[in-house]
């Protein structure tokens, strides 16, 4: 296999035709934009693929695409611990857009928030929730004790367990038919 460990927006888009490009953010992320081919293989369903990407990557290099490249990084990983070589999209899906990539956009695909904004929203929700019903109830005021740690814990372990809830949320998680008919395709 040639693919380097990570490749460059300018890289992936000059060898977009001959690279395999598996999506691994929640499909309402997918579903709002994504790089021309890519397959959506949500990050909590990689295991699952394992057969069907170990065969893609048989036939080709293989390009792991998300929003930053964190969670990327991490299917990367599981990938080399099962002998599939793979490659990240140096910045994910935003340095790609930031370029002036075109991304993909299904005909009447849903308008769902990027993940991370996705925790930001809800943990702030969640610190006003607690100040506000602090005034009345000073216990109430651990949840924002409890987000603040969890944030802190999310930086320095670079994972986030806020996102793995909202992430089983209805609209961040694949249809069956969706993430089968992806894996007949890598599979075929």
């Amino acid at each position: 296999m040639t693919t380097p460990t990570g490749l460059a927006p300018a890289q992936a888009r000059a060898r977009l035709h001959e690279l395999t490009v598996i999506d691994v953010r929640t499909p309402g992320e997918y579903a709002s934009g994504h790089l021309p081919g890519a397959h959506n293989v949500p990050l909590d369903h990689l295991r699952t693929a394992l057969p069907a990407l170990r065969t893609a990557a048989g036939r080709g290099d293989l390009l792991v695409v998300c929003a930053s490249g964190a969670r990327s990084a991490t299917a990367c990983a599981v990938l080399a611990e099962h002998g599939i070589t793979a490659a990240t999209l140096t910045g994910g899906t935003a340095a790609w857009v930031r370029l002036g990539n075109d991304v993909h956009q299904p005909a009447g695909g849903r308008t769902v928030w990027a993940m991370e904004r996705q925790v930001r929203f809800t943990a702030g929700s969640l610190v006003l929730a607690g100040l506000a019903l602090g005034r009345r109830r000073p216990g109430a005021r651990l949840l924002c004790a409890g987000i603040a740690g969890g944030l802190v814990f999310s930086a320095l372990t670079d994972t986030c367990g806020m996102a793995r809830v909202l992430a089983r949320l209805p609209h961040n998680r694949p249809r069956p038919t969706d993430l089968d008919a992806t894996l007949a395709a890598l599979s075929g």
